[in-house]
């Protein structure tokens, strides 16, 4: 049998969602394939959605019109915004979801897209012809016939599960593996590699004793992740936390042996930022405890996660050193965490639209680049999605920037660093990430989106009265006189120091005492203006008032990412032999011939080219 398709997209995790969603709404005519379609969106590993800069990538895949932060505030039992202390380039959503809603949500979205098919199956070959993908063989012996492919597959491909010095084959806990995909690619000339990524104990929470641990609730103000979502509609639910002991951390050492990570049985590499509780013991041997996070699986069940103790150590011992924290003494389990190894493959490989450099029209998105997260690999989908429906019709590749997003700057470090190890992201990465806030994704993002037809307008539409309103609140703050001896009074209530003589309103609002709220109280002319905004007013408050008091940071900031985009604007891939030129150091020469830069800005980014590395190929572009 045999079907055609504009758009293949292979795997139906957070990425391939992302994929085959950008891709119908761009008029493509698509088909997803997944292995279970009762496993759509799978939240493999803890039923959380955000945190440090990933919940920024949400709130921009949102304003982009991609729908994980529409599913998120769906079936949210949780809402944080974290790093409040810090400033609003560091504020960073966070909720912890209903598992199975998680599912049955996305699922009703992708089956009610128009020109989206859904195929249970698994493919296991790529079918190429002189150097163009042109569609997939499956399992079933189905061939589908397309213009372009999306490998989305996750950590399916020749997956292999670890718990203690037990192996078996698959792609998650009693899920299979993927066969024959990776060495389908491979023989049409991309390189890969092995990965390893782990998860947690499961926990029945019937067994907990919760009066021994903190508890960690949530907030139900009016941040969610979603531009356009309603308020959240589930029972919203208390998190736990508590601590491993000396006592934990003995049983934990004397299982190493049988620690797959310990013993040779795992070669691959783990990601740093999320290791096992084996490596936390190992790597910080004078720490006598750790901090875990118990979290809900869901809003009805009694399933719980136990974050911060991923193990691959044999069952016994994950319980054993569990009993020793005392509000686990009487512990059940649903199951044991566990290691898993998968294949991904080199992400230098491919172009900032995520298009194979090799076979042309294939892309690649998530876990299968070595990432982890759901968040990265959801912003990676998107993003291939898109340029998989622009290579069927033609048109400009759709390709965001460091200064734009957190997801460009994700891609760009992607293609152009590579990895040696899964790469999560992190605001440190973002060199421009006071203007990569998560209150102004939509800013940044939906007209860009609009007018590639992905954002309708609706959405548009919002984001133009939201815009049109913090423009007005601004403007009134920079012309509005305060007298000093009407406004001192309550400028004494608030805790600031009075005025000597008169000022512009603005000049209150930078004060850190004072807030668009609290002054309108007291300046009626204010407070009737922020009276007139009746549509996500609070939303609208804080983009107002973080542009207001950071604008000095802002407009230094987009100072210096302008002058980056000089360098952005010189191309040079085709222009040199870099092989040939001795002028430059050896270390440089390899790096560029491997990456074969776009433009000299990305050519400045590659780990090894130096900034006299980078004047040698401005000099040569003048010649």
């Amino acid at each position: 049998m045999e079907f055609y398709y504009d758009v293949i997209v292979i795997g139906a995790g957070h990425a391939g969602c992302e994929a085959a969603a950008a891709a119908a709404n761009l008029g493509a005519k698509v088909s997803l394939i997944t292995m279970d379609m009762n496993k759509i969106a799978q939240m493999s590993c803890n039923p959380a959605v955000g945190g440090i800069a990933k919940g920024q990538i949400v709130r921009e895949i949102d304003a982009l019109g991609g729908y994980m932060g529409l599913v998120t505030d769906s079936t949210a039992v949780q809402f944080r915004m974290l790093n409040r202390s810090k400033g609003p380039a560091m504020w960073s959503p966070r909720a912890q979801c209903d598992r199975g809603k998680f599912i049955w949500a996305w699922r009703e979205i992708l089956e009610n897209i128009p020109n989206l098919n859904i195929w249970q199956d698994t493919v296991t070959e790529v079918l190429v012809e002189n150097g163009e993908v042109t569609g997939v063989k499956t399992q079933l012996e189905v061939v589908f016939h397309a213009k372009s492919v999306v490998i989305t597959a996750g950590t399916f491909l020749n997956g292999l599960m670890h718990f203690g010095r037990v192996q078996l084959p698959g792609g998650r806990v009693a899920e299979m593996a993927s066969y024959g995909l990776t060495e389908s690619i491979a023989r049409n000339g991309v390189s890969y590699g092995r990965m390893k990524t782990g998860t947690p104990v499961r926990i029945d929470g019937r067994s907990v004793h919760y009066d021994l641990m903190d508890t960690q609730d949530g907030e139900n103000d009016f941040h969610s992740f979603s531009f356009m979502s309603e308020p959240r509609k589930l029972k919203q639910l208390q998190c736990w936390t508590c601590f491993t002991n000396p006592e934990v951390h003995e049983i934990l050492r004397n299982g190493l042996p049988d620690s797959p990570l310990f013993n040779g049985q795992i070669k691959s590499i783990g990601p740093r930022y999320c290791p096992s509780i084996e490596t936390k013991i190992v790597t910080f041997p004078d720490k006598e405890q750790h901090q875990l996070f118990l979290e809900p699986e869901g809003e009805t069940t009694r399933e719980l996660y136990l974050n911060g103790f991923s193990s691959s150590l044999p069952i016994d011992i994950q319980i054993a050193a569990l009993k020793k924290i005392p509000a686990f003494r009487d512990l059940v389990v649903y199951r044991p965490g566990y290691a898993i190894e998968y294949d991904y493959f080199y992400p230098t490989q491919l172009k900032h639209t995520l298009e194979s450099k090799i076979i042309k029209n294939m892309f690649f998105a998530g876990q299968v680049n070595g990432t982890t997260g759901y968040e990265e690999a959801a912003g990676q989908g998107l993003v291939a999605g898109i340029n998989a429906a622009i290579n069927c019709v033609g048109g400009e590749p759709f390709v965001l920037q460091r200064d734009e997003a957190y997801i460009g700057v994700l891609i760009d470090d992607l293609v152009t660093k590579g990895v040696d190890e899964p790469y999560r992201m992190f605001t440190s990465r973002a060199e421009y990430r006071i203007l990569l806030r998560q209150d102004d994704a939509d800013m940044r993002l939906t007209e860009r989106a609009y007018n590639l037809g992905l954002a309708k307008r609706d959405r548009y539409d919002r984001l133009c009265r939201k815009r049109e309103d913090v423009e007005r609140i601004i403007k009134f703050a920079e012309t509005y006189s305060i007298k000093a001896d009407l406004i001192n009074p309550a400028l004494e209530q608030l805790g600031t120091t009075p005025l000597r003589h008169g000022c512009k309103l603005i000049d209150l609002i930078n004060r850190p005492q004072i807030t668009l709220s609290n002054i309108a109280e007291h300046v009626a002319a204010f407070k009737r203006l922020l009276d007139q905004i009746t549509e996500r007013k609070d939303e609208t408050l804080e983009a107002a008032e973080v542009r207001i008091k950071y604008q000095g940071y802002i407009d230094r900031e987009r100072m210096i990412a302008e002058k980056m985009q000089r360098l952005e604007s010189i191309k040079i891939k085709g222009k040199f032999d870099y092989a040939s030129l001795n002028s430059l150091s050896t270390e440089a020469r390899q790096k560029l011939v491997k990456i074969d830069p776009e433009t000299l800005a990305q050519a400045s980014r590659i780990p090894g080219v130096s900034p006299s590395d980078i004047n040698v190929l401005l000099v040569l572009m003048g010649r």
